[in-house]
């Protein structure tokens, strides 16, 4: 059924607000908002629209994102990138990471460009993968070389993989011989083997699913659907059952993590919405702290310290910053107070708890990038600014710093380009070269009034650049949210947050999350007993200490 097209209408902003104005005297707070928000994106759409030059691409990059945002592919090649190039010194864009693969070396030692990547993966990157020695069929280490009569030594292998198909969660169906008597009729069955477990789900596969669940966005009924097609039927409820028996072994570990998260020199912190049926509608649970409040929030809590980076989500009527007051009030006491990261949004602080607030440079830069195509020359000044400090960022990241070197690097090299940036924005409005209410004095107001919390990393030891690290974690919360829709109850998202938690700080410290949830759900004694001995960076040298391991 095609859908009606709407009258075109021409509307008066001033009625607009005069309806937001009695719904907010009628309607819901929360409902009041709803509707405020909705005129004001038409407001900012219908605006849009009407601004000289605005093109289709840009007013599509602009709602719906661009799929990169580094300087060169927004300004393209300026003049001094290319002189740069020409000189052998060509500046990286500014969300680059510095490398140093061997062919990119060769390559540049020769003149030639760094060749493409051939999308094939390195025989020791299969780390996971089943280990199969095959000896030579007629030589041993110590015989005569066949061809010149030499001594043969024995040399690393030559590693081939073979990359086979199975499905997510395997079955193994035991057919017990049963004998029965002719005479008395007593049946004989044979005994099950102790490699057989106790349990129909094991360890493994609780780890499967939950690692499908909440570190792939892979739904109970999808995988459902899939096991099913494989023959081996695992349904959704089951899949849940099984979840729900084995979180409780994570709980000890969950919580040390948070114990651990307090601990960190720097904290990220942000947030992204989630749907908790439980928590919505006429019979919600309201929430304790503040039973008028109806908004539901995933956090998202990143900590570093000591090169080890922990992830911590929570799913509930709190923002982040309340969030992270709670995770913080586990802090030593005998620490210095922490680096904060995060974007400037009042709900990201810890109202009763102090730290040094960094602001995410990557929103600030983001305003200037949007803009772009109005106004190339004055957003290129910023960006190209911005493109200065993120490059010096990758050589201190490259060179492997201390955080008392970088400060110093950055000091030197990228204090110049922001001083100047600085005192460019103030003669934008000083001289009237930009209207204060356009959108690209809405940036530069922007970059202004947080200019200290931005630019804390030229004053701060350790202090990052932006807020980037926490953003892509709360990817996974919002890939489940697009994926399973809603958390039926607070219980549900409790579980889902450790799974996600205990998951994406073992991607963080390289450890396989598959092998570290099966120990977890393995040792579920030794964990409550010493969950500090179960951490991701350290569980398998507690592994090989225990009785059972020797």
């Amino acid at each position: 059924m095609r859908r009606k097209k709407p009258e075109v209408m021409d509307v008066d902003y001033k009625r607009l607000q005069a309806v937001v104005d009695r719904a907010k005297e009628s309607l819901d707070p929360e409902d009041a908002e709803y509707i405020e928000r909705v005129f004001e994106s038409y407001e900012y759409v219908t605006g849009l629209i009407g601004e000289k030059n605005m093109s289709i691409g840009r007013l599509q990059k602009m709602l719906f994102g661009a799929k990169t945002e580094k300087t060169n592919q927004v300004v393209g090649n300026s003049s001094q990138a290319n002189a740069e190039a020409n000189s052998g010194d060509a500046a990286k864009p500014a969300d680059d990471e510095a490398k140093s693969e061997d062919a990119d070396t060769e390559a540049k030692r020769k003149g030639k460009p760094p060749p493409k990547g051939h999308g094939r993966n390195a025989a020791e990157v299969y780390r996971g993968a089943e280990r199969i020695e095959v000896p030579h069929e007629t030589l041993c280490p110590g015989d005569a070389c066949p061809k010149c009569g030499g001594t043969l030594y024995q040399k690393p292998p030559s590693v081939i993989v073979r990359i086979t198909g199975q499905a997510p969660l395997g079955a193994k169906a035991y057919e017990l011989e049963r004998l029965r008597c002719g005479l008395c009729g007593e049946v004989f069955t044979a005994e099950l083997p102790p490699e057989a477990g106790k349990e129909k789900y094991d360890a493994k596969a609780g780890a499967m699913i939950g690692l499908l669940k909440y570190g792939s966005g892979l739904p109970f009924n999808r995988l459902e659907g899939l096991q099913g097609n494989l023959e081996i039927p695992l349904p959704a409820s089951t899949q849940w059952d099984v979840i729900s028996r084995l979180a409780p072994m994570l709980t000890p570990a969950f919580e040390e993590l948070i114990r651990g998260a307090a601990q960190g020199e720097v904290v990220y912190n942000d947030d992204t919405t989630v749907r908790i049926l439980a928590l919505m509608g006429e019979g919600r649970i309201p929430f304790e702290d503040d039973p008028g409040r109806t908004g539901l929030f995933t956090s998202g809590v990143i900590s570093t310290r000591d090169g080890r980076r922990i992830a911590l989500f929570f799913s509930s009527h709190r923002h982040a910053g309340e969030n992270l007051a709670e995770v913080l009030k586990e802090r030593a006491a005998e620490l210095e107070t922490p680096i904060q990261m995060c974007d400037a949004l009042s709900r990201n602080l810890p109202k009763e708890l102090e730290t040094i607030v960094a602001n995410c440079l990557a929103h600030a830069r983001r305003q200037f990038v949007e803009v772009y195509d109005l106004f190339p020359e004055e957003c290129s000044t910023v960006l190209e600014a911005f493109k200065v400090v993120y490059r010096n960022d990758a050589i201190a990241r490259r060179d492997n710093m201390s955080a008392e070197e970088r400060l110093a690097f950055h000091q030197a090299q990228s204090q110049p380009a922001m001083t100047e940036l600085k005192g460019w924005l103030h003669r934008q409005f000083d001289e009237k070269l930009v209207e204060p209410n356009s959108a690209l004095g809405t940036a530069i107001t922007y970059l202004l009034k947080h200019w200290e919390k931005l630019t804390l990393f030229l004053r701060k030891a350790g202090a990052p650049l932006d807020n980037n690290i926490c953003e892509r974690a709360l990817k996974k919360a919002i890939r489940h949210r697009k994926n399973s829709l809603f958390y039926r109850t607070q219980n549900g998202a409790r579980i889902g947050d450790m799974f996600m938690s205990l998951i994406h700080t073992c991607e963080l410290n390289q450890v396989n999350p598959f092998d570290y949830l099966t120990e977890l759900f393995s040792h579920p004694a030794e964990v409550a007993a010493h969950p500090e001995r179960f951490m991701p960076w350290n569980y398998r040298q507690t592994l090989a200490e225990l009785p059972t391991a020797a």
